[in-house]
């Protein structure tokens, strides 16, 4: 063997059962060109992790949101209970929410006082913020960043944006 071949006998199973099986994983990223069908995989393997851990949460980090469709019930940027299960929980995370809320936060930290000077720094906060790149992906990544903190999940799915947003992302 050269030194770049490996023996696949030592790989696991490319299996669900194996996914399931696998105590020691705490983070699954389901990524992904889009259309592929990554909600349907995490909301999957979501549900299936609720039958053997104690406590799963799915993150959405697309921008465009299903996980509301996909379980027929509303979802936050909170942890959501998903009906049915006492051990399975959903959020979305809105980075366009979190944007307006840092904006108005950096608006109030300025101190101004009259309407006049408010409008003017909030409009130059959306200038500012909207001309960053990534941004979106910044907001969710600091989102990201607080769950993992207090991390009192067992297992967490993480049904990513496409391939390019989820790049950007990491």
């Amino acid at each position: 063997m050269s030194e770049y071949e490996f023996d696949d006998e030592d790989l696991p199973d490319p299996s669900l059962k194996n996914i399931i099986e696998q105590d020691s994983l705490q983070w699954i990223f389901v990524g992904g060109k889009g259309g592929v069908g990554k909600t349907t995989t995490s909301c999957c393997l979501g549900t299936q992790l609720a039958k053997h851990r104690k406590k799963v949460l799915i993150v959405s980090t697309d921008p465009a949101h299903n996980l509301s469709d996909a379980f027929c019930q509303k979802i936050g940027r909170e942890p959501t209970p998903i009906q049915g299960f006492d051990n399975l929980s959903a959020m979305e995370i809105d980075a366009t929410e979190d944007l307006d809320k840092m904006q108005e936060s950096m608006v109030d930290a300025t101190g101004a006082g009259q309407e006049d000077d408010k409008a003017g720094i909030q409009s130059l906060m959306n200038e500012l913020t909207s001309s960053i790149p990534g941004i979106d992906e910044a907001m969710s990544f600091s989102e990201l960043m607080k769950q993992v903190q207090v991390l009192d999940y067992d297992v967490v799915v993480f049904d990513t944006a496409p391939t390019g947003h989820t790049l950007r992302l990491l």
